[in-house]
């Protein structure tokens, strides 16, 4: 049962298994308190301390726990966790904890929206290293996902766009006139839950970035379920 919070320890960042391993080795995965999860955010993704300490307390108001927590807890579906994942099953009727493979299909499909051809010098035909996805192919990814799985309340939406909206803020590159994160790093980050190989921290990210990144992944998500009620009209 452990290993379901290994996956999940704080669900906005999709964890990977360096993060992991620090909170595990630092107390065997038991007894974390929001200042350890707070200081493995700070370390790993160069987060705020802002941002961190909001993200570590606020996921343990979603646990509904005032005292420190084991790693497993913190998997609980329905607290952070949510259905519509982008990269993950939907929690089974019944189930507690939600699946921690990672689905290659998922994978696959989100870095496929990424690679649109939208903005200059991307396309297929360039491979990984040169596409950035940006929070226009994420609210293309939440529109299919969400269709697809069970209606997320509000609270579960907006935890949904800002695990994304963290990770293209700490990977956050530019190449030309795009900005984005490059699709490689992401299947690595999210297909294989660890740092991208290569990467190193080149900007401290904060709660305002995310908040407004989230924003426009909202409003883009607006624009193409809009598109897709005239389609059927």
């Amino acid at each position: 049962m452990a290993n379901h919070g290994y996956m999940y320890v704080v669900r906005p960042l999709a964890l990977n298994s360096e993060l992991m391993q620090m909170i595990h080795s630092a107390r065997n995965g038991r007894n974390i308190s929001p200042w350890d999860l707070a200081a493995g955010l700070k370390a790993c993704y160069n987060l705020s301390t802002l941002l961190a300490y909001f993200l570590s307390f606020v996921g343990f108001l979603l646990l509904r726990r005032i005292r420190n927590v084991d790693l497993h807890e913190i998997g609980e579906h329905g607290r952070i966790e949510h259905d519509a994942s982008l990269v993950h099953k939907d929690t089974a009727k019944g189930q507690k904890y939600a699946p921690i493979e990672v689905e290659a299909e998922l994978v696959n499909q989100l870095i496929t929206e990424a690679k649109t051809g939208d903005e200059e010098g991307e396309g297929p035909e360039y491979g990984d290293r040169r596409v950035l996805m940006d929070a226009t192919d994420v609210a293309r990814s939440r529109v299919r996902r969400e269709k697809q799985s069970p209606r997320l309340d509000c609270m579960h939406a907006e935890i949904a766009r800002g695990e994304m909206a963290i990770i293209l803020g700490v990977l956050e590159t530019h190449a030309g006139k795009n900005i984005g994160a490059p699709v490689e790093w992401l299947r690595e980050w999210i297909g294989y839950e660890r740092l991208p190989t290569g990467w190193r921290p080149s900007h401290v990210q904060g709660l305002f970035d995310v908040v407004s990144r989230s924003k426009a992944i909202r409003t883009a998500m607006e624009v193409f379920q809009k598109e897709e009620e005239v389609e059927k009209s």
